[in-house]
C-alpha cells in the first residue's frame, strides 16, 4: 500500500502557502512615481528630489543604527564591494564558512584572493571560532563571517580574532536581516555588514544588495567601488545635472541599485520586524513539534538576542532514516504539503558543484583556487543530515506549523517507501 504522495498517495496538506515575495500596500504607487520620475538610476541627472536609492540607504542606516549605507546590485556585489574597500586582493587569504552559499568563495576568488573554508560549529552551523583561529596565516586578510539560515555567528569570540589577528571581519548578512546580538542588529560589529536582497531572502526586491559601515572612509571607497569610481557630489547639484562626482580617487564598477528596486525596498523594510515576529512565534512551533521527531534544531550562538528565519533548519538525528539523505526526504515533505519550501542544506564548499574557478579561463592561473583538499566534517555531515523549511511557510499561522509537523512524522513513519 502506498502511504506517501511522493508515490501517489494522499498528501497531509492541499491548500497554498503564503505568497513570496509579498510585495508592501506602498508599492505600487512607489513604482509608478518613479515611472513618471525621468530617473531610474543614480546615474541619471537629478530631477530635484531625493532618489529612492537614497531615501531606501538612510532608511537601512538608520534601522541598523549605524552611519552608512551603500546600495548594490546583489548580495554578490555586497560582498565584492565590501573585500576590495577593505583593502584585499591578489594574493591574499580569505576565511569563508565551509557551510554556506557558493557566492562566498566565488566573490573571494573574483577579487584575486584565495577562499579558504574552515568548519563549521554543529549546533549553530556557523564559522567554528577555533576552526578560524587554526587557519589564520600571515596571508591572512580578512574573515568573512555569514549568519546562516537561522543563527547567530558567535561575534564575541570571532570580532575578537580579527581584532587580535589585525584582519578584517565582514559580516554577510543576507539570511539574517534584522537580528540582534547582544542588543545590537548584526552587520555591526565588523568592518562591514554586506547584505542581499535577491527573491527568496526576507528583504526582497527580486535582485539588490547593501554595504553598512559605520567608518566614513570605508563608506566612501564602497561608494566608488560600485558606481564606477564616482560618489555622490557635495552639493545638491541642479535640475538636469549629475549627482554623481568623477572624483579619480578609486576606479570602480557598475554594482548599483536600481531606483525601481529601491524604491520595492523602501517599503519592504516598513513590514520587515512584524514579518520576522510571525516566523519566530512559528519557528518556535517547529522547535517542538519537529525535536519531538528526532529533528534536532539549528541553535544561535550565546549572546543572540533575536533571531531572523530566512530557514529554520534541523539535523536529522535517527541514523536509519538519515541515511536515506535528505534529498528524498525533502522532497517527499514538500509533496505532502503542496511544493512548500522543504529543502536540503547547502553542500559542504570542499564539494560545492557549483564553485568551479577552473572553468573560467581568468581563475586558471591562479593558485590555491582548488577546494577539493580541505577537510569539512561538520559541513559535510550537515549535507547529508540538515534539512530546511523556507521562511515563506512560516508566515502562515499556527495550523500550518503543525501542518509541517504532520508532514515530516508522516514521511518518518513510512520511510522505508523512499527506498524502494
Amino acid at each position: 500500500m502506498t502511504h506517501l504522495a511522493a508515490n501517489g498517495g494522499s498528501p497531509i496538506r492541499l491548500q497554498q502557502w503564503p505568497a513570496w515575495p509579498a510585495p508592501a500596500p506602498s508599492a505600487l504607487n512607489a513604482l509608478n512615481e518613479v515611472l513618471h520620475s525621468g530617473r531610474w538610476a543614480i546615474s541619471g541627472p537629478y530631477q530635484g528630489k531625493q532618489s529612492f536609492e537614497r531615501r531606501f540607504a538612510e532608511a537601512f542606516a538608520a534601522y541598523h543604527e549605524i552611519a552608512h549605507c551603500v546600495p548594490t546590485a546583489s548580495g554578490t556585489a555586497s560582498l565584492m564591494v565590501a573585500l576590495e574597500a577593505c583593502g584585499v586582493g591578489a594574493g591574499d587569504e580569505v576565511i569563508i564558512p565551509g557551510l554556506t552559499w557558493v557566492a562566498n568563495a566565488s566573490t573571494v576568488a573574483g577579487v584575486n584572493a584565495v577562499p579558504v573554508p574552515v568548519d563549521v560549529d554543529p549546533l549553530t552551523l556557523c564559522l567554528d571560532p577555533a576552526a578560524v583561529e587554526r587557519a589564520i596565516t600571515p596571508r591572512t586578510a580578512a574573515i568573512v563571517v555569514v549568519h546562516l539560515y537561522s543563527a547567530v555567528a558567535d561575534l564575541d569570540a570571532l570580532t575578537a580574532i580579527a581584532k587580535r589577528h589585525d584582519v578584517a571581519l565582514i559580516e554577510d548578512c543576507a539570511q539574517a536581516h534584522g537580528a540582534r546580538f547582544r542588543g545590537r542588529r548584526v552587520g555591526t560589529f565588523g568592518a562591514f555588514g554586506t547584505f542581499s536582497m535577491q527573491h527568496s531572502k526576507v528583504l526582497t526586491s527580486g535582485e539588490g544588495g547593501a554595504v553598512i559601515t559605520g567608518d566614513g572612509a570605508l563608506s566612501r571607497r564602497a561608494e566608488h567601488l560600485r558606481a564606477d569610481g564616482r560618489t555622490y557630489t557635495a552639493h545638491e547639484p541642479a535640475v538636469g545635472e549629475m549627482e554623481l562626482d568623477q572624483t579619480a580617487e578609486l576606479m570602480g564598477s557598475n554594482r548599483c541599485l536600481s531606483e525601481f528596486q529601491a524604491a520595492v525596498l523602501l517599503g519592504q523594510l516598513e513590514l520587515l520586524d512584524e514579518q520576522n515576529e510571525r516566523r519566530r512565534a512559528n519557528a518556535a512551533l517547529l522547535d517542538d513539534g519537529l525535536g519531538a521527531l528526532g529533528i534536532r534544531p539549528q541553535v544561535s550562538s550565546p549572546g543572540t538576542t533575536e533571531r531572523t528565519y530566512y530557514e529554520w533548519a534541523g539535523r536529522i538525528e535517527d541514523d536509519e532514516i538519515g541515511q536515506l539523505g535528505v534529498g528524498p526526504i525533502a522532497s517527499a515533505v514538500a509533496a505532502e504539503l503542496s511544493g512548500a519550501g522543504i529543502y536540503t542544506s547547502y553542500p559542504p564548499m570542499n564539494h560545492n558543484r557549483l564553485y568551479r574557478p577552473a572553468s573560467r579561463s581568468r581563475f586558471k592561473a591562479v593558485a590555491g583556487l582548488d577546494l577539493t583538499g580541505y577537510s569539512l566534517p561538520v559541513a559535510e555531515d550537515a549535507g547529508r543530515r540538515v534539512v530546511t523549511v523556507h521562511h515563506s511557510a512560516l508566515l502562515g499561522d499556527e495550523s500550518d506549523a503543525k501542518d509541517i509537523v504532520r508532514a515530516f512524522e508522516k514521511v518518518f513513519t513510512h520511510h522505508r517507501e523512499l527506498r524502494g
